[in-house]
């Protein structure tokens, strides 16, 4: 008789094997620990809609964002500031009225400064089409699928797979 031999896979390899939170999490801190993304001046006090209405509450939240925007371009090439104020708007009513709830897009100005930051570090780089968008370039792939490595699944995702 044959043998059966199981390939037994010993981790992720990409940033599509690991669950997106855990991984947003995990760039983020390694974009936080290189120090290489320059916050904009006003980060403390700037709202990431004209639909909220306070800042965010979490003191990183530029590099969650940054990391979110990088796995959107790695799972997603083409993607652009349009795209990204529309997957990351949210619902308005006019803070509190009763008229009834529409959607807003995000602000702009944060996507596109947190794409000018990832294409500084060499992550993403503007495609050649007349479309536009972004893409992941080589190295961006390779340092993420790293920190995709890292990432310790939580015993849930492993039974998952």
């Amino acid at each position: 008789m044959a043998e059966v031999v199981e390939e037994r896979r010993s981790g992720p390899k990409s940033v599509k094997d690991v669950p997106a939170d855990e991984f947003i999490k995990a760039f983020s801190a390694y974009l936080k620990k290189t120090g290489k993304i320059q916050l904009p001046a006003s980060v403390d006090i700037m709202k990431t809609g004209s639909f909220k209405e306070l800042a965010p509450y979490d003191a990183d939240w530029y590099y969650v964002r940054a990391a979110a925007i990088a796995r959107r371009v790695y799972i997603r090439q083409g993607l652009g500031v349009g795209a990204f104020r529309r997957i990351f708007g949210g619902r308005s009513n006019a803070k509190g009225s009763v008229a009834p709830e529409h959607f807003a897009k995000a602000a702009g100005g944060v996507v596109r400064h947190a794409l000018q930051q990832l294409e500084a570090l060499g992550l993403v780089e503007k495609t050649n089409t007349e479309k536009g968008g972004r893409k992941i370039t080589p190295e961006g792939q390779r340092q993420m699928d790293l920190v995709a490595a890292s990432v310790k699944l939580t015993p849930f995702a492993l039974l998952l797979e």
